[in-house]
């Protein structure tokens, strides 16, 4: 798994936990007892063409005409599920980590990301969590920080 080495290489503290499988972020929330806030999902969206990761916690959605505007761009459209088993070629499809660096493409994270002190996340199966820092995920991965997901209901 692509991520784990990458940590590993950069020094980085992050734990890891095995859990039941999970399909989406919000069953892992629920798997990890954390709240969805704390759990970076990762959707990739294509932005007049060009790939980019967005990340926005487990709990929420893609706006997808804020981003639009913060990017102003005239076309964002979801990636399909061949484009993504494509790019994440070392990954189970829905369980990409949030490290779009690692996979060629831009990461945008969901200012309200910010807000929370750990970043929970799918390190490339549906059975291994990883936790780590806000501040850390920020440092290695340096994403473009802008508002664009709402909660869901």
């Amino acid at each position: 798994m692509k991520v784990l080495d990458y940590l590993d290489s950069q020094g980085v503290r992050y734990e890891t936990s095995q859990h039941r499988p999970t399909f989406t972020a919000q069953q892992m929330a629920a798997e990890e007892h954390v709240p969805g806030m704390e759990v970076a999902k990762p959707v990739v969206v294509r932005v007049d063409g060009k790939p980019y990761l967005c990340v926005l916690p487990a709990c929420c959605k893609i706006d997808m005409e804020a981003l639009k505007k913060s990017l102003h761009a005239h076309d964002v459209m979801l990636a399909d599920e061949d484009e993504m088993s494509e790019m994440f070629d070392d990954c189970l499809l829905g369980a990409e980590p949030p490290f779009g660096h690692l996979y060629g493409m831009e990461t945008l994270v969901d200012i309200s990301l910010e807000r929370q002190g750990q970043l929970v996340f799918q390190a490339g199966t549906h059975e291994l969590a990883v936790r780590m820092r806000t501040d850390d995920y920020n440092k290695l991965e340096q994403p473009r920080v802008m508002s664009f997901s709402y909660h869901m209901q």
